[in-house]
């Protein structure tokens, strides 16, 4: 009996065009191959949240992302860390789905990983956005982790990773996603 793939949306926490956790996204969908059919979110046009813009209505890039994550079967993080924690852009887009009826991440299997120039390669931004998923009641997958450390050192100019390590890991993460999605799928 083949399962069908997992439909899972990849979330970057980094606007930038060269970023290495959207690099990092892009390897994930590339090692799940048939078993995953990733779709990629745009933040990119969600503005600050403002109650008053909300009392307004919701911003049709917001309404798209909340239809993203509810045709999801599972969300995929990729985060950077600034100052310790998630960056403003990943914080924002939160707050703002948090806000919506439904709530898209409510029961959502979720998986995290980050990428970092540093040596902790996002472990406390990591550690921030469970906890803010929390509230959401997003269920996330513990282990493995996937904190990619000195990043610019294992992604060329192109965004390939070139770390077989690194590509392990992520490809156990994503597999591990896929299982705990299918344990939790009603």
């Amino acid at each position: 009996m083949s399962s069908s793939p997992t439909k899972i949306l990849a979330i970057s926490g980094s606007l930038r065009g060269s970023s290495f956790n959207s690099a990092a996204l892009k390897t994930a969908a590339d090692i799940a191959g048939e078993s995953a059919k990733f779709t990629f979110a745009d933040l990119a046009g969600i503005p600050l949240y403002d109650q008053d813009l909300r009392d307004e209505g919701v911003p049709e890039a917001v309404e798209r992302l909340q239809q993203q994550v509810l045709e999801a079967d599972a969300i995929l993080f990729s985060t950077p860390e600034y100052n310790y924690s998630i960056s403003g852009v990943l914080k924002n887009t939160i707050d703002w789905l948090s806000r919506v009826d439904p709530q898209p991440f409510a029961d959502k299997p979720v998986a995290v990983m980050s990428a970092s120039m540093s040596a902790f390669g996002g472990a406390r931004a990591q550690y921030d956005l469970r906890r803010v998923m929390i509230y959401l009641n997003a269920h996330f997958v513990n282990k493995p982790e996937v904190m990619i450390s000195f990043a610019h050192k294992k992604f060329d100019d192109s965004g390939i990773l070139n770390d077989d390590d690194t590509r392990q890991h992520i490809g156990k993460l994503v597999a591990a996603l896929g299982e705990w999605q299918q344990r939790l799928a009603p």
